[in-house]
């Protein structure tokens, strides 16, 4: 599995405010297996879904 970085968003965010979360949230609703994970050197939430890598042929 690949996993491909759908939006990126600052950690310090006001409080109570969640916009990570809300956005993977709304690529759920869409069918996506969107999560939240963080990206600890830039310091920021990273939406990512997992994608399949075709295998090679022949």
């Amino acid at each position: 599995m690949r996993r491909t970085v759908l939006e990126r968003f600052p950690a310090g965010g006001p409080r109570g405010h969640w916009p990570a979360e809300e956005f993977a949230r709304e690529r759920r609703n869409e069918g996506l297996q969107a999560e939240v994970v963080m990206d600890l050197e830039s310091d920021a939430f990273l939406v990512v879904v997992a994608r399949p890598v075709p295998e090679p042929v022949g």
